[in-house]
């Protein structure tokens, strides 16, 4: 079951300064960083609020780290701006599924490493809307996306 949006990715060109902007302008402050080599990013999780589920949403600020990741391409077509939507889910692995089974495409045949150690997977955008979606499933799974340091 979805249980939140977990967050909202947005791909940018130099982190310091979306940090910079996203602090001035709304007060959001920088909960975590990380550099997520396979995915070929450095990510700030800016949290927004708790939720109802014991979770938090956040703001993933991305930068790319080489040129080949999938950020460096979607900078260099679109631009700087929303990249894609997460929802939190205690079974990444069974919502994939439940996802596929409805004709949705999966991006990956099995969940990969993302932020905070969690467990994560796209769903094709051309199936869902033109949105890119992640699934994230927290560290703990007993937790039910539980806030994650």
């Amino acid at each position: 079951m979805i249980t939140r949006i977990d967050h909202v990715g947005i791909a940018c060109r130099n982190l310091e300064e979306s940090i910079e902007f996203y602090r001035v302008t709304f007060g959001f402050e920088v909960y975590h960083t990380e550099v997520n080599e396979q995915q070929g990013v450095r990510e700030a999780m800016l949290r927004i609020n708790g939720t109802d589920d014991g979770g938090s949403s956040y703001l993933q600020l991305l930068e790319p780290i080489r040129e080949d990741s999938p950020i460096a391409k979607f900078l260099e077509k679109n631009g700087e701006g929303v990249h894609h939507v997460a929802f939190g889910t205690a079974d990444v692995v069974g919502e994939t599924q439940a996802a596929v089974d409805a004709g949705v495409r999966a991006l990956y045949p099995e969940p990969r490493h993302g932020t905070f150690g969690s467990s994560i997977n796209f769903l094709h955008p051309k199936d869902c809307h033109g949105i890119l979606t992640e699934l994230v499933q927290a560290p703990d799974a007993g937790s039910h996306g539980a806030d994650r340091h």
